[in-house]
C-alpha cells in the first residue's frame, strides 16, 4: 500500500459483473477530478487467443485463464509494486473484438505493445487476479482498496453464458466446456481472493436460477438483492446508508442488504468517501 500512489483493485470471475463496477468508478473519478490509470486484467494473460488455443490442446484438463499457468502474475505483482513506489509502470491491452482491435490495426485476440502508464493520481485494476495470493506471488499486499464482485454462482454462469453467446458468438456447449475446465482454478485461485478483499458485492437473484444452462434471460437488478460485506466495518456509516438506500437492512454487523436496483447508488455512496480518503492521504504525503 502507498499513500503517494494508491491502488484500487476490482476482482471477480468472468461474467461476475466487474465491468459494471468499473463504469461506476469511472463516473466517480470524472466527478471528483481524479486521474486514474486503468489496467485490465486480461492484459496479463500469458498467451494471445491463438496461442491459448494451441496450449489447451496439450494442457491438463483444468488449464484455464483462472490459473497462474495461463497468466503472468509476476508481472502484475511487479506493476503494483513499482506503481506503489514510483507512480509509474508499463501496461498493454488485450483486444477482445474487432471494435477494440481496429484502432491498433491488429487482429482481435492479440495484445498491444507494452507502454508507459500515463501520469495519474492512482492505479485502477479490473480483472481476475486483483487480490490473488499463490506460492510465488502476493498481488493482494499492494492495493489500498480491494473490492470483490461475486454473484451467486448460478447467476454468474447465466451472465457468462448470455454474454459469451450474444457478444462473442459461442455456443452453449462451448461456454459450458469453458466453465467446467475452469472449475479447478476457480476454487483454488478465484474464490480465495474474496477473503482478501475489503468490500464484497454479491448479487443474489430472487427468481429461480436452478438450471443456469437453460435460462433465457439474466435476472434484472429489480429481481435480485445485493449483499455488501465489509471486512472492517469500523468507520462505515451504516445508519446513513440505510437512510439513503430505501428497503435496505443489516443482516450482520458488517453486512448490509440492498435492493439490486440500487447497486450503482450504493457503490456511489460507499466508494466516494473511500476516494476522498485516498486522495487526501495522497495530497498530504506529497505535501500538496
Amino acid at each position: 500500500m502507498s499513500a503517494k500512489h494508491p491502488i484500487i483493485a476490482i476482482t471477480g470471475s468472468s461474467g461476475a459483473g466487474t465491468s459494471s463496477v468499473t463504469t461506476t468508478f469511472k463516473e466517480i473519478f470524472r466527478r471528483e477530478g481524479v486521474e486514474a490509470a486503468v489496467i485490465e486484467g486480461d492484459s496479463f494473460h500469458r498467451y494471445d487467443r491463438a496461442e491459448m488455443k494451441a496450449q489447451m490442446a496439450d494442457a491438463p484438463p483444468h488449464f484455464s485463464h483462472f490459473g497462474p499457468e495461463a497468466n503472468i502474475l509476476g508481472e502484475l505483482e511487479g506493476l503494483f509494486k513499482t506503481y506503489s513506489e514510483t507512480g509509474s509502470g508499463k501496461s498493454r491491452k488485450y483486444l477482445h473484438n474487432e471494435e477494440e482491435a481496429a484502432p491498433y490495426k491488429q487482429k482481435p485476440g492479440t495484445f498491444t505493445p507494452w507502454e508507459d502508464l500515463p501520469e495519474s493520481d492512482m492505479l485502477f485494476y479490473e480483472g481476475l487476479h486483483g487480490a490473488v495470493v499463490t506460492e510465488d506471488v502476493n498481488v493482494a499486499q499492494y492495493p489500498d482498496l480491494k473490492i470483490g464482485v461475486v454473484p451467486v454462482i448460478n447467476l454468474e454462469w447465466i451472465q457468462k453464458l448470455t454474454r459469451d453467446k450474444s457478444a462473442r458468438g459461442y455456443s452453449t456447449e462451448a461456454v459450458t466446456d469453458t466453465i467446467l475446465r475452469r472449475m479447478h482454478d476457480y476454487v483454488h485461485y478465484i474464490t480465495p481472493q474474496f477473503t482478501q478483499t475489503h468490500v464484497n458485492f454479491q448479487r443474489v437473484p430472487t427468481v429461480d436460477t436452478s438450471n443456469p444452462f437453460i435460462a433465457r434471460y439474466i435476472p434484472s437488478p429489480d429481481e435480485s438483492l445485493l449483499v455488501i460485506r465489509f471486512a472492517n466495518p469500523k468507520g462505515i456509516d451504516f445508519p446513513y446508508l440505510l437512510s439513503m438506500l430505501h428497503d435496505s437492512f443489516m443482516s450482520r454487523p458488517n453486512t448490509i442488504v440492498v435492493p439490486g436496483g440500487k447497486m450503482e447508488l450504493a457503490m456511489q455512496l460507499i466508494f466516494t468517501p473511500f476516494i476522498w480518503k485516498l486522495m487526501d492521504r495522497r495530497k498530504k504525503a506529497l505535501g500538496l
